[in-house]
């Protein structure tokens, strides 16, 4: 996919795969095709960083996994979320908007000088 994975803040692809898991069942391919089309090619991550978070939140148990076929009848590992992550991504979602409100309140700070 993309190389904009290094652009992204630290933490933040376990809340963009569970964001888009939350949508339904999808195999890496279809997470990183949602994120790039919902950002309108905003945010991007290479395969490298998908899978090892896709990995990383189902050690977690956040998601589950199961292989299928894809829409173009290939095998592929679709990946669900599983209550625990349903969880999490409230959790992770309410953190991350108090994070950019205050991060907006900083940015939008006057100045001295006006």
């Amino acid at each position: 996919m993309s190389g904009r994975t290094r652009d992204l803040p630290s933490g933040s692809v376990d809340i963009l795969l569970l964001k888009a898991l939350s949508w339904g069942p999808r195999h890496g391919f279809g997470i990183a095709r949602w994120l790039e089309e919902r950002s309108d090619g905003a945010l991007g991550l290479d395969d490298a960083a998908l899978y090892q978070g896709l990995h990383r939140v189902e050690r977690r148990g956040w998601v589950s996994a199961e292989w299928g076929p894809s829409e173009n009848n290939r095998r592929a590992k679709f990946y669900r979320l599983t209550p625990a992550g349903r969880k999490q991504l409230r959790a992770e979602a309410t953190a991350w908007r108090a994070w950019v409100a205050a991060l907006g309140k900083v940015l939008d700070a006057r100045t001295a000088e006006g």
